[in-house]
C-alpha cells in the first residue's frame, strides 16, 4: 500500500495526475475543474492516504457520467458579511467547491482576522486536510469539516445515521514545520474498509459492525453492511465521544449550511448515485497574528515538546499529525513514484478502456 524500494508498478506522481485529468476530461469536465479535482486526489496518494486518492476516481467518474454531479458548475455566494459567507456549490465537484470556499475564507481572514464559509450543494471533497493546507500556505490556521453519506452507527445502534464526517486543523510553524490533523470521526474512513477489501485482509476490531450491530472483522461484510463504528469503537471504549464529534461536524456543516444532513444524505456507491449529494461543508481560516505574537515560533516549540517525549519503542519516535504523511512523501520521492494496489491498477485499466484514454504508464 505504501511506496517502497520495489519498482514494480510504480506510477510517477505527474503520471497519476495526468491520468486522472484525462479521466475527468473524458466525461466533459472543464480543464480547470479536472485539474483541481485531480490535484486533490493525487495529493492524497502522495501522502499515503490511498483511501482518498485514486481509490475514489471511479466513483467520481460514475457520478459525472450519469449527471448526478455537475462537473462544470461554479459555486455561488448566497449571503456574505466581512467575516462569513454562505455558498451554494450548485452540485459541483467537491474540490472546485472546497477550493472556492477556503480561498474566500482566507481572503476574509486576511481582511478581518477570521473567515467562516459554509457551503451547501457540494459533493465528496476528498481529504479534509487539503483545505487546511491552503490556509497554512498563507500563514493562517485552517479548519475544514464535511458531512458524508450515512455510515456511522450511533453508539448503541445498528443503523447508520451519521457520515464519517471528517475534520481537519492545520497550523503553520516556523521553518516550514506544521501541525496538520485530518481525521474521520468514525473509527476509520470507509475508504480504509475498501482498501482492506481490495487487499483481501481482515478488519481490526472496532472498525465496523455486521447487520446485527456486532463488531465484524470481515471486510466484505463490513463494506456491504455500511455501518462503521464511531471513533473509539464501542461504548465501553468511549465510542460515544466519536459519535458526539460526528454530530458536531454535521451541525456545523450540514445543518448550518442548509444542506442535507444525517439520514437525509443519499447513499453513495461505486456505481454512482441517481440523486445529488447536497453535502454540507465548512471552511474556516484564522489569522493567528490577531492574538499572541510569535505564533509560528510558539508552534515550533509546541511541536518539539510533543515529538521530544520519550517513546515506548526507541526505534519509533513520536509522530505529530502530518508527520507520517511527510515521511510518505519523502519515500515516494526516493522511490520515484507511487505504488498502487494491484486491484486499484485493474480499476484504472478498466477506466482507461471505457473512457478511451491513454492508460497509466509505469516507471
Amino acid at each position: 500500500m505504501s511506496s517502497g524500494s520495489s519498482s514494480a508498478n510504480l506510477v510517477a506522481v505527474a503520471e497519476s495526475r495526468r491520468f486522472m485529468i484525462d479521466c475527468f476530461k473524458a466525461v466533459n469536465v472543464p480543464e480547470e475543474h479536472a485539474v483541481a479535482q485531480a490535484e486533490l486526489l493525487v495529493a492524497a496518494d502522495y501522502r499515503g492516504h490511498f483511501s482518498h486518492g485514486m481509490n475514489r476516481l471511479e466513483m467520481y467518474i460514475n457520478d459525472l457520467a450519469i449527471n448526478s454531479t455537475d462537473g462544470a458548475a461554479e459555486p455561488k455566494i448566497l449571503k456574505e458579511t466581512p467575516s462569513t459567507a454562505w455558498v451554494d456549490g450548485l452540485n459541483g465537484l467537491g474540490a472546485v467547491v472546497g477550493n472556492f470556499c477556503m480561498d474566500l475564507a482566507i481572503k476574509k481572514a486576511k481582511n478581518v482576522g477570521v473567515g467562516w464559509v459554509c457551503a451547501k450543494g457540494s459533493n465528496h471533497y476528498g481529504m479534509a486536510g487539503w483545505y487546511a493546507m491552503r490556509a497554512m500556505e498563507q500563514g493562517l490556521v485552517g479548519m475544514s469539516m464535511t458531512n458524508t453519506s450515512p455510515l456511522m452507527a450511533p453508539t448503541g445502534a445498528k443503523e447508520a445515521a451519521l457520515g464519517t464526517n471528517p475534520l481537519s486543523l492545520g497550523a503553520p510553524a516556523a521553518n516550514g514545520d506544521k501541525f496538520l490533523l485530518d481525521m474521520a470521526t468514525t473509527a476509520v474512513a470507509v475508504g480504509k474498509i475498501e482498501i482492506q477489501r481490495r487487499k483481501g485482509a481482515p478488519l481490526p476490531d472496532g472498525w465496523a459492525q455486521d447487520p446485527e450491530g456486532n463488531v465484524t472483522n470481515d471486510a466484505e461484510l463490513g463494506f456491504k453492511t455500511g455501518c462503521l463504528m464511531p471513533l473509539g469503537g464501542s461504548e465501553l471504549t468511549s465510542g460515544y465521544k466519536g459519535f458526539g464529534l460526528g454530530a458536531m461536524v454535521d451541525i456545523l456543516s450540514g445543518v448550518m449550511s442548509g444542506a442535507k444532513y444525517s439520514t437525509q444524505v443519499r447513499k453513495w456507491t461505486h456505481a454512482g448515485a441517481n440523486s445529488a449529494a447536497d453535502l454540507g461543508q465548512v471552511f474556516i481560516a484564522v489569522d493567528p497574528n490577531c492574538f499572541a505574537p510569535d505564533f509560528e515560533e510558539r508552534m515550533s516549540d509546541f511541536n518539539s515538546r510533543l515529538r521530544g517525549v520519550t517513546p515506548t519503542d526507541p526505534s519509533k519516535p513520536v509522530l505529530l499529525a502530518g508527520d507520517k504523511e511527510g515521511n510518505n512523501m519523502k519515500a515516494v520521492d526516493a522511490a520515484g513514484g507511487i505504488q498502487y494496489l494491484e486491484n486499484q491498477l485493474k480499476t484504472c485499466a478498466s477506466l482507461a478502456d471505457r473512457l478511451k484514454i491513454k492508460p497509466l504508464a509505469f516507471i
